[in-house]
């Protein structure tokens, strides 16, 4: 994919700004008017990365930024600058598309009933760029109407990637990318720090890179650095690596990259579960999970490799590379109950250490005989390590409501990393244990899993689901 570069009269040196969750929100700007709809108006939360360099209006750095804000009244109008495509919805209706607009922008042709209400604002990116002038000038309301602060998400999910990412070809760009519909299905805020035809490494050819514009303010060179007290992420999904075989970059320097990009992450949101894709190409895929390697087997137990393997539909890409909306959907589908089992439930926050209390309990007894088979496959290796994906079939004529399998590891493998299942380990016995969203196995149904090993040896035996053996399990 081409690199596209934004407009040079939008790039712009300057700090950034972010109001936003209970925990992150920035205090107001000195002089501001609580409720008058302000740039600078503390009842407007924005979310993503904002540069106020003039405080008066506002500039979204990256795909996917937008705000939200309550306001009294029957009506509401933004002010911009100059020209500009742009998404609102109001009371959490359907997103509305305005083209060409500027200066005094009408959001409600037809008056609203008099009473409170929501709005939401995204402006379009095309590949990573803003399509028009991005500059926020603050609300127009009716006389004696004031904005309020609208509920805030509990949670931050922030997604590093590129044009997939942005959600260039998709109907919506970055409002139907997976991102953004992760972080709504999830109830989350989000935000998308990625531009169209990004690597991860910065190449010499000019191919922007990721892996530095992550710690900035926005994807131009030189660009100031993001302070990153202003918010703290939950989660991070990295979907990188797509474009960078394109660039010249090379397999060893790819995984050095991505090693000190988890590292960085990690030294930006201490508490945050990271999630590593394997890219839909699977370009660099070994590189990606030998990076996560390197950081868990050095104590981070809360960064994980995801692999991707069958998340797009045959009819999911607009073109060999790109998801459309019903591929967009498809990866949201698979990631949501990825992000939910690592975050667990709301209000609770992630470890960044495995717990010590024990795995989950099973409920249903287990079935009688010979009731399960099993797949047991490694699907990659890189010298260091391996990944093994599990399938687990209940053959049975009982439904199954919560599951064990156990299972013997060869030699003195150890397992660092898991997935769609709760793995430990003592010696040399394995366990994984459903996570909520899959506790359910029909008779009939399967039910699969992964993890990640320490080393590539195979030979695994024994395994038994909720204490029956199993047949099958040989590992590829």
């Amino acid at each position: 994919m081409p690199v596209r570069r934004r407009p040079r009269a939008f790039i712009v040196v300057a700090t950034a700004l972010l109001l936003g969750l209970t925990g992150w929100l920035l205090a107001p700007t000195a002089g501001a008017a609580t409720g008058d709809g302000s740039p600078s108006d503390p009842n407007i939360a924005f979310y993503g990365r904002w540069d106020n360099a003039d405080p008066a209006a506002l500039v979204p750095r990256f795909a996917g930024a937008y705000f939200v804000t309550g306001f009294t009244g029957t009506r509401v109008a933004l002010k911009q600058r100059s020209t500009i495509d742009l998404f609102y919805s109001i009371d959490g209706g359907a997103d509305a598309y305005l083209q060409n607009v500027s200066g005094t922008v009408s959001l409600t042709p037809t008056a609203l009933r008099a009473g409170n209400h929501t709005l939401r604002v995204s402006y379009r990116v095309v590949a990573g760029s803003y399509h028009g002038d991005a500059v926020f000038r603050g609300l127009t309301l009716d006389a004696g109407a004031t904005t309020f602060a609208a509920a805030r998400p509990a949670r931050l999910l922030e997604f590093i990637g590129d044009s997939i990412t942005v959600g260039t070809t998709s109907s919506k760009n970055a409002l139907t990318a997976y991102g953004w519909l992760t972080g709504e299905r999830l109830g989350a805020a989000h935000t998308q720090i990625a531009e169209g035809g990004a690597c991860l490494v910065s190449a010499a050819d000019g191919c922007t890179g990721m892996a530095d514009r992550f710690l900035r303010t926005s994807t131009a060179a030189g660009s100031p650095l993001w302070d990153f007290s202003r918010y703290q992420a939950d989660a991070v999904v990295i979907n990188l690596g797509t474009n960078d075989v394109g660039h010249g970059v090379s397999s060893t320097t790819f995984q050095t990259v991505y090693t000190q990009l988890l590292r960085d992450i990690r030294s930006k949101y201490p508490r945050a579960a990271i999630l590593a894709l394997q890219t839909f190409t699977r370009r660099y895929a070994a590189q990606t999970q030998a990076a996560v390697q390197t950081v868990t087997a050095a104590g981070d137990r809360n960064t994980f490799f995801v692999a991707t393997d069958g998340w797009l539909p045959a009819d999911g890409l607009s073109d060999s590379v790109h998801p459309n909306d019903t591929g967009h959907a498809a990866i949201a589908t698979r990631l949501a109950p990825i992000i939910t089992e690592k975050l667990g439930p709301a209000g609770t926050t992630p470890p960044t250490t495995p717990p010590a209390s024990p795995a989950p309990s099973v409920t249903s007894p287990a079935p009688g005989g010979s009731g399960c088979a099993v797949t047991y496959t490694r699907t990659s290796e890189w010298g260091t390590g391996a990944q093994f994906d599990v399938t687990v079939r209940n053959t049975s004529a009982a439904a199954v409501n919560g599951w064990a399998l156990t299972w013997t590891l060869p030699g003195t493998q150890r397992i660092t990393q898991s997935w769609n299942a709760t793995a430990s380990q003592s010696g040399a016995q394995a366990r994984a244990v459903n996570v909520g969203w899959n506790a359910g196995l029909p008779a009939g149904g399967s039910v699969g899993f992964g993890f990640i090993t320490d080393s590539t040896l195979t030979g695994a035996t024994g395994f038994a689901l909720n204490g029956a053996a199993c047949s099958g399990g040989a590992a590829a």
